[in-house]
């Protein structure tokens, strides 16, 4: 059958504790939209959050409905998951997923990692570095995307 494919943006977000941050699920049509986190700590995966196509939302347990929040654009056709407040426990990553003929199928994942306080760049009077090393850096992200 033909699939729905979901783009899920961002890739990564590091944040601060007490901050809140935005996930973004585009899908190709109208679909109720599950959310899930992939605990490193515990190793698991938790159910967070399921929003019909109504906009009604249906939460886990122990999942927080004031922290939690599933915003859905006009379209339909994309969701974002709002978390506020948060937390160090709240790190792990984020999957959208739509459910279709008995199977779900998930989104790229959005690694969210909440520290109490941003690595600060060293202070640094060093010239920019020559392009090679981002030529690497390119590359390697390509290598890891492929997965």
């Amino acid at each position: 059958g033909i699939y729905t494919t979901l783009t899920q943006t961002p890739e990564h977000i590091l944040t601060q504790a007490n901050n809140q941050t935005e996930i973004l699920c585009e899908l190709k049509e109208n679909a109720g939209v599950y959310w899930y986190r992939w605990s490193h700590e515990r190793q698991h995966f938790e159910f967070l959050v399921f929003s019909n196509t109504l906009g009604k939302a249906t939460y886990g347990t122990n999942v927080s409905q004031d922290r939690f929040r599933v915003h859905e654009a006009r379209s339909h056709s994309s969701y974002s998951l709002h978390i506020t407040h948060l937390h160090p426990s709240d790190s792990g990553t984020y999957y959208c997923s739509v459910s279709q003929s008995s199977q779900l199928l998930l989104g790229s994942g959005t690694q969210l990692r909440v520290v109490d306080a941003l690595p600060l760049p060293p202070k640094t009077t060093q010239t920019p570095m020559s392009k090679k090393p981002v030529l690497w850096i390119t590359k390697s992200k390509a290598a890891n995307r492929r997965g």
